[in-house]
């Protein structure tokens, strides 16, 4: 069986600018997210999709391919299924793993058991939402991206992390959870 793990990642950020290239833990998010999915046991080949030459070269330095997302597939109101298929037209393969970034204290095991509900229920996604698998063929026939009967399995897991990275105060917040108090800041 073969899974392609993704990272979809725009460099525009309607709440927080240039968010998949702010660093966490000393690393662009984009490439910590590389790092997570290149810990996870069940993921084969690592795809970054961006519209972004900048993210494609941070990617790369990270050592991984990405795949250039159409400007059709680049706005802020495309679901994440039509970019999903774009990956799979690009990495055939059995199992697609979308890894959030947002997500960046997530344990790779969430996106192992995600790969493992998606091949027994064909679509899986962690709660918090940092892990969305899908079995291929379940991709190819999704239909409507936003109909209400395409609903994945959801399984909770703690280990996806709490905080999901939208603003700069959530990044400061994982810091915080992350490295403890700095005393000079916390007076």
């Amino acid at each position: 069986m073969h899974v392609v793990g993704s990272i979809i990642a725009r460099l525009g950020s309607r709440r927080l600018a240039f968010k998949n290239l702010l660093p966490f833990a000393g690393k662009p998010l984009v490439g910590l997210g590389i790092e997570i999915l290149r810990r996870a046991t069940r993921v084969d080949e690592i795809v970054v999709s961006t519209e972004s030459e900048l993210i494609a070269r941070v990617a790369r330095d990270f050592g991984v391919r990405a795949l250039r997302r159409p400007e059709s597939l680049a706005g802020d109101d495309v679901p994440s299924v039509p970019v999903f298929q774009h990956i799979l037209e690009a990495h055939p393969c059995d199992v697609h793993v979308n890894f959030n970034i947002n997500f960046p204290m997530c344990e790779p095991a969430v996106i192992d058991r995600a790969v493992e509900l998606a091949v027994e229920k064909g679509e899986a996604l962690s709660v918090p939402y940092a892990a969305w698998a899908q079995t291929a063929e379940r991709l190819r026939d999704y239909g409507d991206p936003w109909a209400p009967e395409k609903k994945a399995f959801l399984f909770e897991d703690p280990r996806a992390g709490s905080i999901d990275v939208h603003t700069l105060e959530d990044l400061l917040e994982t810091y915080r959870r992350a490295q403890g108090p700095i005393p000079e800041w916390n007076a």
